[in-house]
């Protein structure tokens, strides 16, 4: 037998151990329903009609990730690949150009001597270039946890050369 409701007086008045033994219900609305835009306006205290939310075509929001989450997730990736990570082609150009400058401003060139790279060259430059950034920006990140903060900033950078010195941490060890 089902236990009966109460009514809108809200004591219960069905058979069944008494109202002490039951868990308390909420009362019946007598005057209908009321539109859920105007209660959450009330609550709010803003003047908006109730109509006028901006039209949405997906109620659902797009999933976020916590922040943090996706870059731990960058950095277990990068830390697991042996992939280079600044593409070749903008390497190599870039490093042909630094090369043709110093040519011509060193030797008072005018820049028609034209140097020639072997591939291989600037494969070695640029493993040896990604190897030192990731090691200054492992010491910068400790600088800057030792300031107590999560945030590189260019003074980390500038304080972590600074301490290793005329090298780089380049070299002999």
């Amino acid at each position: 037998m089902a236990p009966s409701r109460p009514g809108p007086s809200g004591s219960g008045s069905g058979s069944g151990g008494g109202a002490q033994s039951r868990k308390p219900q909420a009362r019946r609305s007598v005057g209908g329903k009321v539109p859920r835009t105007n209660l959450h306006a009330q609550a709010s205290g803003s003047n908006r009609p109730p109509n006028s939310r901006a039209p949405t075509s997906n109620p659902k929001k797009p999933h976020r990730f916590r922040p943090g989450t996706v870059a731990l997730r960058e950095i277990k990736r990068y830390q697991k690949s042996t992939d280079l990570l600044v593409a070749k082609l903008p390497f190599a150009r870039v490093v042909k150009e630094v090369a043709e400058n110093f040519i011509t401003t060193v030797y008072d060139g005018d820049g028609s001597v034209g140097l020639r790279w072997q591939s291989s060259a600037i494969l070695a430059l640029q493993e040896a270039t990604e190897a030192y950034l990731v090691h200054l920006f492992e010491d910068a990140n400790l600088c800057a946890i030792h300031a107590r903060r999560v945030t590189i900033m260019q003074r980390d950078i500038q304080l972590a050369r600074r301490i290793r010195g005329h090298w780089g941490g380049v070299g002999m060890v």
